[in-house]
């Protein structure tokens, strides 16, 4: 029940039909990202993932991360298990080679991320974000500043942070006070506290290179006046060595539901008195622009965390549900215990489940498919279209891939029956980590006043149904064994195209269309998941019938998952419409909690 089985050919398959591989692969580029390679990757990966991080899971949540004299302190497998992992190289992985890196599409990184997540959630977080400064870094650091700080970050022996919120200013970054005073030498001092630091403090690592937010004195008010700084935690001498350190301490640590071996820390820097030095990255009071390309980054990564717990959970329930007997299954003889498999309920819940993690491996994959080809396709038009897409599925990945991992960790668990509620089984675990996943990197609430806000609009309030028109016309002409998932994804494809319009159109007061944004992220992100695990049903059975090697086994669970998810699951979409359309005069009215 503890092991973890690497999903690998569900990915594949999500790799070779649902979002190819094979047209990154085209671009000169990626050429070097062939299906071949990639499969040998994965395969190593899934093995590291499931012989060397997963056991380190339980350990994790039972002993946490300890504030000891002043420095964090994790378990010492923890610190055996990282070292094997940038030995190994895996951190590279995305990363350009310039650099160090294994110049892997994010296609590839995203599979590699899925499978040490799902090993260990809290394990995985300190690499999230090491790779989302090194992405910062890479896009907006001089020249100097990249040479000096990424090798070692590539790989992993440095880790980063992303410093943001303050005890005043969370989700409103515009209220940030943290200070930067310039010094003679073009460097700055940092002054000011910062608090919710994932791993700004641990002993897998030497150095932490830590990404503040702060203000010049010169700083106009709100976001506009914000820079961003890199503040390490120990000096770096002119030949790479380090140093003595810097003025930057952990003041504690948070004591949290979940992700225990995670360590989220409260930072102190210029307590000292002197001022934790920092170097500006690019202009002044550019901060916010530049730490949008990490916190974007970051925010598919925690999309992929509600695949990647769901997938660990539902693993445990699938083991459990074929192990445990209860009761007797219809058509059984009498007195006959039958495994609770066997019963309609606990597959039905078995199976939903496994259909949407189908659905928002497809959905997180085709957003860094389409954030590979918004940096690599060759021609500029290309670029801008992939570029919108990228942007348009980043909130429906973060948003409500992990909304349904907590949804389906929760049913992990309840298919356990009490034993889930006790935490020897493990089970527990999983929906405790799951529930950060909503919160941090932007609420989902907060994703959907994006979606609704901001990404409808593009294009001209267009970019929803251009997007809804491609996957509809992905299916055109389907096969004739999977022909009846068509119909039921054009409509609700309509349903999210129509719905979008009425949003758009609701300018008498802004609150109406805000009011249903979630309930239409919801709506998007089911239509647009499923029409990609459709696809990708399709494109397998068409592969078949041209003659390809297709794996007869795989495609018939597939297909069979896929009208579980059409069946079951889409059909909710509609259910919603309602509050979609409601507006905001119930939110307000008289004798509400909000009135």
């Amino acid at each position: 029940m503890d092991s973890y089985r690497p999903p690998l050919g569900d990915i594949g398959f999500c790799l070779a039909h649902e979002v190819p591989l094979a047209r990154l692969a085209a671009e000169p580029a990626l050429a070097a990202a062939d299906g071949d390679t990639v499969t040998g990757l994965l395969e190593e990966a899934g093995r590291f993932a499931a012989e060397v991080i997963a056991p380190t899971d339980r350990i994790g949540d039972r002993e946490g991360a300890r504030l000891v004299d002043g420095g964090v302190v994790l378990p010492a497998e923890f610190r055996t298990a990282y070292a094997r992992y940038v030995e190994a190289g895996w951190g590279t992985v995305q990363h350009p080679e310039a650099h160090g890196g294994g110049g892997f599409p994010l296609l590839v990184a995203t599979a590699v991320k899925e499978l040490i997540t799902s090993a260990n959630m809290a394990f995985s977080l300190g690499p999230l974000l090491t790779t989302g400064a090194v992405h910062l870094l890479t896009h907006h650091g001089s020249d100097d500043q990249r040479a000096r700080w990424l090798p070692r970050m590539v790989t992993g022996e440095w880790t980063g942070t992303m410093n943001l919120t303050e005890p005043q200013a969370g989700s409103d970054l515009g209220a940030v006070t943290a200070r930067a005073e310039p010094v003679g030498d073009g460097g700055y001092r940092i002054f000011g506290q910062k608090i919710y630091i994932t791993y700004g403090d641990h002993d897998l690592a030497e150095q932490v290179v830590h990404l503040v937010l702060a203000r010049l004195p010169d700083a106009p008010p709100g976001t506009k006046g914000i820079s961003l700084f890199i503040v390490p935690k120990r000096m770096v001498g002119p030949d790479g060595a380090l140093g003595e350190a810097n003025d930057v301490r952990v003041v504690s640590i948070e004591h949290k539901l979940g992700i225990h071996a995670s360590p989220t820390c409260v930072m102190a820097y210029g307590e000292g008195g002197d001022g934790a030095w920092a170097e500006l990255v690019g202009a002044p009071h550019d901060g916010m622009r530049q730490m949008f390309t990490m916190m974007n980054d970051a925010r598919l990564g925690v999309g992929l965390q509600g695949l990647a717990v769901a997938e660990r959970a539902v693993q445990r329930a699938e083991a459990y549900a074929r192990d445990r007997t209860q009761g007797r299954a219809v058509g059984t003889p009498p007195g006959t215990q039958s495994p609770i498999v066997a019963h309609p309920d606990v597959r039905r819940t078995l199976l939903e489940a496994r259909a949407q993690i189908d659905a928002m491996r497809a959905l997180c994959y085709a957003n860094a498919h389409a954030l590979d080809l918004a940096q690599h396709a060759g021609e500029a038009d290309e670029r801008a279209r992939q570029q919108a897409l990228a942007d348009l599925l980043t909130p429906l990945s973060k948003a409500w891939c992990t909304d349904l991992g907590v949804e389906l960790t929760s049913e992990a668990l309840q298919v356990f029956g009490g034993m889930g509620y006790v935490e020897e089984t493990g089970v527990a675990q999983q929906f405790r980590d799951a529930r950060i996943a909503p919160i941090y990197e932007g609420t989902n609430g907060i994703q959907a006043i994006d979606l609704v806000g901001r990404k409808l609009p593009m294009e001209d309030g267009g970019l929803v149904a251009r997007v809804l028109d491609g996957l509809v016309a992905d299916l055109d002409a389907a096969p004739d064994a999977v022909a009846d998932l068509v119909p039921p994804v054009i409509g609700a494809a309509d349903l999210a195209r129509d719905l979008a319009a009425e949003l758009l159109a609701m300018r008498d007061d802004p609150r109406d269309a805000l009011a249903g944004a979630t309930p239409y992220l919801r709506v998007l992100a089911t239509v647009v998941a499923t029409a990609l695990v459709v696809r990708g049903v399709v494109a397998a059975e068409r592969a078949r019938a041209a003659g390809e090697e297709v794996d007869a086994g795989l495609l018939a669970a597939r297909t069979a998952r896929a009208r579980v998810l059409v069946r079951r699951v889409l059909p909710r979409v509609h259910g919603l419409a309602a509050a979609v359309r409601a507006g905001a005069d119930d939110l307000y009215a008289e004798g509400t909690p909000a009135a």
